[in-house]
């Protein structure tokens, strides 16, 4: 009972020593302690604690019964019962012993899987940090193509109003010289009807003069 006491102590104390330093082991313990929490192994454990508890127990009432029964008058244990108690003692501190170190690897074996969460949570935090910054960093550069699209489309814009404001000015200049152009022709074709009436007054007064020649010429004969 007492080596088979020393030896689970030992190997408890092997498991905290694993679980405190960051090796190849400390990962493998994780992982073994993880499967044993998982189905039926924390009832075992329990079952195990709890059978080891009562022998304590029992221990400790063996002392007590031992101390009653076996003392003398002045008080002093027998060489045997002497024996008995130590023994008794012995067991009753290696199993207070394990019961301790049991709590302690499932302590610190919550403490952690605690602390990998926390780490996994903070890694986490940090990429959504680190992607909200790049997306920042994108929003800033599409900001700033969208404001040199603006200003490149502003210049094309005062560009077409240039050249709408020119187009419309040429369009007022060949407008106003259209109607100069119309406004003399007009005056042309008045010249040209005066000139035609002019060309029938005189081709009426030569008719004119023409009959009063032969007419004349013609009372001359005779």
């Amino acid at each position: 009972m007492i080596q088979l006491l020393f030896i689970v102590i030992i190997s408890e104390m092997a498991l905290i020593l694993a679980c405190l330093f960051r090796t190849p082991l400390r990962k493998l313990v994780i992982v073994g302690l993880d499967q044993i929490k998982r189905g039926r192994g924390p009832v075992v454990v329990k079952t195990a604690a709890g059978t080891v508890f009562v022998v304590l127990l029992t221990s400790l009432y063996g002392m007590v019964k031992i101390k009653r029964s076996g003392a003398d008058a002045v008080g002093i244990l027998s060489p045997t019962d002497q024996i008995l108690m130590f023994k008794h003692l012995l067991e009753v501190t290696l199993m207070g012993f394990f019961l301790f170190l049991v709590l302690m690897i499932d302590r610190i074996h919550h403490y952690i899987r605690e602390l990998r969460v926390r780490r996994k949570t903070m890694e986490a935090i940090k990429k959504q940090n680190r992607g909200s910054e790049d997306g920042k960093a994108g929003g800033l550069d599409e900001v700033k193509a969208l404001e040199n699209e603006m200003s490149t489309s502003r210049l094309r814009i005062k560009q077409l109003e240039s050249n709408i404001e020119t187009t419309t000015k040429e369009a007022h200049a060949a407008e106003a010289s259209v109607d100069a152009l119309r406004k003399q022709s007009e005056g042309f074709l008045l010249e040209y009807d005066r000139l035609l009436e002019e060309n029938q007054n005189l081709k009426n007064q030569l008719q004119s003069l023409d009959r009063k020649v032969s007419h004349s010429g013609s009372k001359k004969d005779p």
